[in-house]
């Protein structure tokens, strides 16, 4: 047993908490446990909660400049130690090094983009609405806000939520992932260093419990969630129940249509990087390859090729193109979708049951694994796998391939490999998904736009990040004013009736 022990941060430092509970923390390239941290007891997350509701009136009211300032030191000590942060990530998740400090430059983006604070609050005025009468536009801040993350991404998607939570005035309380939660202590360490005052960053560590202490508690006002499908409902409900606001982000099955003019080296590249790009553990990767038409043998063929050729290793293999599963239960879930696609009568092209890099022989491993016929009414299409595996559905027109991603249950992205530009336009018009990519096969948008599916894919209707997520962290307000001259004060009796616009 380690050690090391993962505590929560409240009120600008490490808060060990009361709770009994713990879970280890694993490497998952070597099976070893590197830590435990702790699981808070409700107790907890009230002294959690309660620093950050004590620090939201002041910064609440500090000015935007302050607030700017803050948030670009915060900026320039991420980019300067970026490494540290991403060797924690690789350390705790087992994604390669060149993954993660892509991770944190996407969830950096956003940081930028709240950077823009003071234009993103800038409210309307109208003068001379009525007589003597002005009206102008604010946003005020929630208050204190909960940000729920998985484990797939340990730094970019708290980041796609509190930078923009903290620049329009709230206070935050994270609770990250018990399988990786290192990063955000790390990131909360750099949120002090960067000038931000005590209580407005904290960090609750924990499960269930955690959850849902931020989701039962009457100071938290609103709750971020990206997950699963079946807990993004849940926490939508939940937190619905309790008069919050809420973003709930869950599951996928991202497809990626390819038509028959279409380049097939460049789409076999892009399935073969979206599909086992992190293992696979992440809400956009593609995990359908739709084959329209006579391409489906090439397009397998090419794609098969590729994925034959991938290095699976730790971080200290620079050969290595994918690293480890995150749990060793997560990797035999994984391998239980790939036998049962083998049941169901799917093709194995190319299969990773067996894949082990040499020398370790005890981390969480499985290689990339390709089906070929792969129909819609099998295990491995119809559920979320979230590992590399990648299965090729063949059909004969673009009618059909689109009618296959309409009908999927999520709605996250979907993307078109074509080199007929109206096809690409019908392409966009016809399919139920938030996020399209044309050429482009896992289509995040910068942060300047809004993350976010359809279908099951989102509970509620707000996106994260972009214009979306300064709406979400701010309620507006509305104010009519009226100055009245002394030496043109109206004369006469009281007016009763409804005011007029005069």
């Amino acid at each position: 047993m380690s050690d090391v022990t993962i505590t929560h941060w409240a009120a600008g430092r490490p808060f060990n908490g009361t709770g009994t509970r713990w879970a280890e923390v694993t490497d998952p390239a070597t099976g070893r446990e590197t830590g435990r941290v702790a699981l808070a007891s409700s107790e907890d997350a009230d002294h959690v909660i309660a620093a950050a509701a004590r620090a939201a009136g002041s910064w609440g009211r500090t000015s935007l400049a302050r607030r700017t300032q803050i948030l670009f030191a915060f900026r320039e000590l991420l980019n300067s130690r970026r490494d540290e942060l991403a060797a924690i990530i690789t350390a705790e998740h087992g994604k390669l090094p060149s993954d993660a400090l892509g991770e944190i430059a996407r969830g950096q983006e956003v940081v930028e983009f709240a950077c823009g604070v003071s234009h993103l609050l800038k409210g309307g005025h109208s003068e001379s609405v009525s007589t003597g009468v002005d009206v102008h536009s604010k946003r005020d801040p929630l208050g204190v806000v909960g940000i729920i993350s998985p484990f797939n991404f340990p730094a970019m998607v708290p980041m796609w939520f509190f930078p923009l939570a903290i620049a329009t005035g709230n206070t935050v309380v994270l609770k990250p992932s018990e399988k990786d939660p290192t990063a955000a202590l790390w990131i909360a360490d750099l949120w002090k260093r960067a000038g931000l005052p005590d209580g407005v960053f904290n960090v609750l560590q924990g499960d269930k419990e955690a959850v849902d202490a931020l989701i039962e508690s009457p100071v938290v006002q609103s709750i971020s969630f990206v997950g699963s499908t079946p807990v993004a409902q849940y926490v939508y409900e939940a937190s619905s129940k309790h008069g919050k606001r809420v973003q709930a982000l869950g599951g996928a099955k991202n497809h990626m249509v390819v038509l028959p003019d279409a380049d097939l080296d460049l789409a076999a590249d892009a399935a073969v990087n979206a599909g086992y790009g992190s293992a696979g553990q992440r809400c956009m990767a593609v995990s359908v390859l739709v084959a329209v038409g006579e391409i489906a043998d090439d397009l397998t063929a090419r794609v098969a090729d590729r994925t034959r050729t991938l290095v699976v290793g730790a971080e200290a293999d620079p050969e290595a193109d994918m690293g480890p599963l995150i749990t060793r239960a997560h990797r035999d879930r994984v391998a239980s979708f790939i036998d049962a696609g083998e049941q169901d009568g799917a093709t194995v092209v190319v299969d990773g049951r067996d894949v082990r890099p040499d020398g370790i022989q005890d981390g969480f491993w499985l290689g990339p694994t390709l089906f070929d016929h792969v129909t819609p009414d099998m295990k491995v299409y119809q559920e979320e796998i979230f590992g590399p595996v990648l299965c090729v559905v063949r059909v004969s027109t673009y009618d059909e391939a689109v009618a296959l991603v309409n009908g999927n249950p999520y709605g996250n992205g979907a993307a078109l490999f074509t080199n007929d530009g109206g096809a690409a336009r019908r392409f966009e018009a016809d399919v139920q998904v938030g996020m399209i990519g044309v050429n482009i096969p896992v289509p995040v948008p910068v942060a300047y736009y809004s993350f976010g599916g359809w279908k099951q894919s989102l509970m509620g209707d707000t996106h994260a990040h972009g214009t979306d997520g300064v709406q979400f962290f701010t309620r507006g307000k509305v104010v009519t004013t009226r100055w009245i001259d002394p030496a043109n004060r109206p004369q006469g009796g009281l007016e009763l009736g409804f005011p007029r616009n005069v």
